[in-house]
């Protein structure tokens, strides 16, 4: 077995108004991989190029120790996939889909399948276009989930999930990990489900990879300082910062190097340290993404 579940490198794809640059992913087996951006961001295109569903123009993927897309069949038996827009026959029961599934992939663990339809509170016996968009997502994930794949593949599954439904699916999600030769690589625009489960972190924007990090060293080491300047306009001095904003004799830093020998730094610029304090997953997101932007901009 593979200790990457996945790996990419230098990855392109070009659309008219849109492109994929030197995208990198390395994701070890049994990690959480939190995948956060923007809409447009080219979190779906990675992900459909990782499933062979979009060839990529240049670059190496591969997936579960297979080389994509040529070994996306074999590759394909051991990876569920679930997309917020994911289509299942309308037409027919929820009943009917776990059936054909467990037919088609031998790993189907039908006692876990039946518990998941309890934690879901999902009508087996129910159609498919009778289900609300909540219901379809934890149906669609059902189906992945009780096939014990090694990689879970989500494409903003908690997208349009009233809360107590993204809780739902977040614990189902946190159980599954409790095998740890399983891998969950999960984009979304929400930066709190990902704080939640996650256990490494990728920031993607305008399709390049702005960071990659484990979660807890990203909260560890990003900090807003509060400071008070000895001169109005002094915030110029100020080291190792992300971005400063000041106002008069007020400066605002925020920084993603955070340290004792930061703080004395800033100190020996004649500023007073009034406060310093932890970021959200988000607050780092967006500092990450506007300042790759003003460096690009510049």
């Amino acid at each position: 077995m593979t200790d990457r579940a996945v790996q990419i490198e230098g990855v392109y794809k070009r659309y008219p108004h849109f492109a994929l640059e030197d995208v990198a992913l390395d994701v070890p087996t049994g990690t959480i991989l939190g995948f956060i951006g923007a809409n447009g961001a080219g979190k779906s295109t990675t992900l459909r190029i990782l499933m062979g569903l979009v060839t990529h123009d240049r670059g190496r993927v591969e997936v579960l120790g297979h080389t994509i897309p040529q070994g996306m069949i074999a590759a394909k038996a051991q990876v569920g996939y679930v997309s917020e827009d994911m289509r299942l026959y309308g037409g027919a029961t929820l009943e009917w889909h776990m059936g054909f599934i467990a037919k088609v992939f031998d790993g189907w663990d039908a006692e876990y399948a039946a518990a998941l339809v309890r934690r879901f509170d999902l009508r087996p016996e129910q159609k498919i276009k009778g289900l609300s968009h909540g219901q379809r997502i934890k149906a669609a994930l059902l189906l992945a989930l009780a096939r014990r794949p090694r990689l879970l593949i989500l494409d903003e599954p908690t997208t349009g999930l009233d809360p107590v439904a993204r809780q739902e699916v977040i614990g189902a999600l946190t159980e599954a990990m409790q095998d740890e030769s399983r891998t969950v690589l999960f984009s979304s625009q929400n930066t709190l489900d990902v704080e939640q489960i996650a256990d490494r972190i990728a920031f993607i924007d305008r399709g390049r990879i702005v960071d990659t990090d484990d979660k807890e060293h990203y909260l560890d080491r990003w900090r807003r300082l509060r400071l008070a300047l000895p001169e109005a306009g002094g915030g110029a001095a100020l080291p190792a910062a992300v971005s400063v904003s000041v106002t008069g004799r007020v400066a605002t830093l925020v920084t993603d190097r955070h340290s004792d020998d930061l703080i004395e730094a800033c100190r020996a610029t004649g500023a007073t340290v009034q406060g310093v304090d932890r970021m959200t997953l988000e607050e780092i997101f967006v500092a990450s993404v506007m300042a790759r932007r003003e460096e690009v901009a510049a």
